[in-house]
């Protein structure tokens, strides 16, 4: 399982020979819209973790140019049906085997409304089960002991937390977060994009090392392999 960061919540996962988008968002990105062109992008999936510009913005330009199939909420997956793309809803607490493993759908503490003021339904975030290495992608969110469920039935290779604080989970939720889902590898999303969530980075890499953890930190374009 190979996954490449592109900025924000911009993921591209390459696992069992397919080709998985989340929260595309790299043209109105400042840290990466001269650095990554979406439509030289590859998807046969792009999950969506809820409707905010910068989870969607690139969604539809890349599905339509990819004929990849969203996977988001029922909400948001019908907002894209109606625009003519293949989706496949789903709702919390769902599993569907996909053709590159399993997906559940779990919850998230946070909002979801498109740009044009439509409904995003609840926001929600994704643990993905293929080639033997499970990861979790948690989205926007605050903490929850929602968390703790995970570590119950899923051991992860890999947790994708958001680190920003704000509108999200700061570094010290997110150490707490990595407990509780009991995963010491995490990689950070969700940082320095705009003004209201730049960190330090020295001090985050501090804070998850002295919790025995290891918080990475990717440049845009740049993969890790599971």
């Amino acid at each position: 399982m190979k996954i490449t960061f592109f900025g924000q919540n911009t993921l591209a996962i390459e696992v069992s020979e397919k080709h998985i988008l989340v929260d595309p968002f790299i043209t109105g990105n400042p840290l990466s819209k001269d650095k990554v062109n979406p439509l030289d992008l590859k998807a046969d999936y792009i999950l969506l973790t809820h409707a905010h510009f910068d989870h969607v913005q690139d969604a539809e330009m890349i599905a339509k140019n990819t004929g990849a199939v969203i996977v988001s909420n029922y909400e948001i997956a019908m907002y894209y049906q109606a625009k003519g793309i293949t989706v496949h809803p789903m709702n919390h607490g769902g599993t569907w085997q996909f053709d590159f493993g399993k997906v559940k759908y779990v919850n998230a503490v946070h909002t979801s409304s498109f740009e044009d003021g439509t409904y995003g339904g609840q926001p929600g975030g994704f643990v993905i089960e293929g080639e033997h290495k499970n990861i979790y992608i948690a989205g926007d969110t605050a903490l929850t002991m929602d968390m703790k469920l995970i570590a119950m039935q899923t051991k992860l290779d890999l947790a994708i937390l958001p680190i920003g604080d704000n509108f999200t989970m700061g570094i010290d939720d997110a150490v707490i977060a990595a407990d509780f889902l009991q995963c010491d590898k995490i990689l950070g999303v969700h940082y320095d994009t705009f003004g209201f969530i730049e960190i330090n980075h020295d001090e985050a890499k501090r804070k998850f090392f002295d919790a025995g953890k290891d918080l990475m930190l990717l440049e845009v374009s740049e993969s890790i392999e599971l």
